[in-house]
């Protein structure tokens, strides 16, 4: 146990960050650089060290966090980063990212604020770093087979690592101009600054892993054909078809899918344009969606210079507590003020968007609006509330439905959908083709950054077992079926 009274003596204090108006001047990250490293031992010996740790159980990977609490109370840094990295490759992704189930699992957390386990996970990884002690391990001797993978999201990029450092020969695919899938062009900068994607690519490059960017599986290249050069396939080209919202009105310019926006946003910041193509400098901004998307959206057209923002969600406020369906030791839906929000705009909850109204040149102008109410079961437009607002830049930012099913991939594999419209797969990972297999949003639908780095290390371990003719001594965090303590 690091502290025995730490819990008792130690107030939870969580990483500083920078004045709001200075922040929103530039794209980088909005935490005070190494602000946390002063206060994470004392943070750390916060640790209980439970005789039932159940925030390994509220970490899909099933992280070690007791351990490496006590590691980095003790400032033994090279301790703590081998026993973070033993389930978690990507620390430091999940560190900025993840909402932190662990922490809504955290038995300290029933009756006090719970352990800062994000930020002490990410002050780990970052001292790693710094010290040189985040280095390539390439495998000892190869297998002689080779793997193809489908996406270098966090997903596709945790099955290439694991499977590299197996000793299989691994190409990953994909069909952007760089590496990262969505943790590149989907996240903005002031969230993860790419210099961490671009270190850990460095690093799996060094073990041996193959990249191959501007390829599209489907149609730059037939997925039968790639099937035939590889001994297995690990499908992560996640879940990528946007909801789309079927009001009048939605012809208008203007009105765009949050992943069309956010991408040309971070093409800015990596020199593609000196300017974003879709811009929200001067213009009052509606996001439709209360999730992070949407957050990033506000985050993002904060920085370009707009007029003002306004986020929507169709559902209520939540609550600021638990509610009581929703107990420890649950992932809980609570009110949370990201950082973006901090910044400035509005929120407006328990409305729908009824059309949208412009002007003679066919741009959007307004967004009309009418608030909701839960009536049997069924969200019920209320009489009389109808109203509109000024929205001259509008983003879609209200989740994904699935795989892409335009480019071909699915059909050419020949692969079997379930009911949600998701790949399917055994508990092995395995889709009805033999030798492919699926891991990430792809298989189980839009899901957290730290489910599809659990996802990726368990088909790894997956094909690993189908390489090797049933052994693997690769860990495998979760099942398919699998839901642990988050929602």
């Amino acid at each position: 146990m690091a502290d025995p009274k730490g819990f008792l003596t130690t107030e939870r204090e969580g990483a500083q960050s920078r004045p709001v108006e200075e922040r929103v001047r530039d794209w980088n990250e909005v935490y005070v650089p190494g602000s946390l490293l002063p206060i994470v031992s004392e943070q750390a010996g916060r640790c209980m060290d439970c005789g039932i740790p159940f925030c390994h159980n509220g970490c899909p990977l099933g992280n070690l966090i007791p351990e490496w609490n006590d590691y980095a109370y003790r400032d033994d840094w090279s301790a703590a980063s081998e026993r973070l990295h033993a389930t978690n490759n990507f620390p430091e992704f999940t560190g900025r990212l993840c909402p932190a189930p662990c922490e809504s699992a955290c038995v300290l957390g029933i009756s006090q604020e719970p352990v800062t386990i994000k930020n002490v996970e990410v002050s780990i990884i970052d001292k790693a770093w710094a010290c040189g002690l985040v280095t390539p391990q390439p495998p000892e001797r190869l297998s002689g087979k080779t793997v193809a993978v489908i996406g270098s999201g966090p997903s596709g990029l945790a099955a290439a690592q694991q499977l590299t450092r197996a000793g299989h020969t691994v190409v990953v695919y994909e069909r952007a101009d760089r590496l990262g899938g969505l943790l590149r062009y989907g996240i903005p900068e002031f969230k993860m600054e790419k210099r961490h994607i671009n270190r850990r690519i460095e690093q799996m490059r060094a073990e041996g892993t193959k990249f191959r960017t501007g390829v599209e599986i489907g149609r730059d290249l037939d997925a039968a054909k790639l099937r035939k050069r590889h001994d297995a396939v690990v499908i992560a080209a996640g879940s990528t078809t946007a909801r789309e919202l079927p009001a009048p009105g939605r012809e208008l310019n203007g009105i765009h899918q949050a992943m069309e926006y956010l991408p040309l946003s971070n093409k800015v910041q990596e020199g593609d344009y000196v300017t974003p193509p879709i811009s929200a400098e001067g213009k009052h901004v509606v996001v439709i969606g209360g999730g992070d998307t949407g957050a990033d959206c506000v985050g993002t057209a904060h920085r370009q210079g707009a007029a003002s923002v306004t986020q929507l969600e169709i559902m209520p406020k939540p609550g600021e507590e638990r509610a009581p369906h929703q107990p420890w030791p649950t992932f809980p839906m609570l009110y949370k003020v990201t950082s973006a929000h901090e910044e400035g705009g509005e929120r407006v909850y328990s409305v729908n968007t009824t059309r949208f109204e412009g002007d003679e040149d066919g741009n959007v102008q307004w967004l009309h609006l009418v608030e909701v109410e839960m009536v049997e079961g069924k969200l019920t437009q209320k009489p009389g509330t109808e109203r509109k607002i000024p929205a001259q830049l509008v983003t879609l930012a209200m989740g994904f439905t699935g795989i892409d099913r335009e480019n071909g991939l699915v059909e050419q594999f020949g692969l079997d959908l379930d009911e949600r419209g998701n790949v399917a797969r055994d508990a092995e990972f395995a889709t009805n083709v033999p030798g492919v297999y699926v891991a990430g949003d792809a298989g189980r639908g839009q899901s957290l950054i730290v489910w599809a780095i659990a996802e990726g290390r368990s088909a790894a371990k997956g094909v690993d077992r189908h390489l090797a003719g049933g052994a693997s001594a690769l860990p495998a965090p979760i099942r398919p079926t699998d839901r642990a303590l988050t929602v």
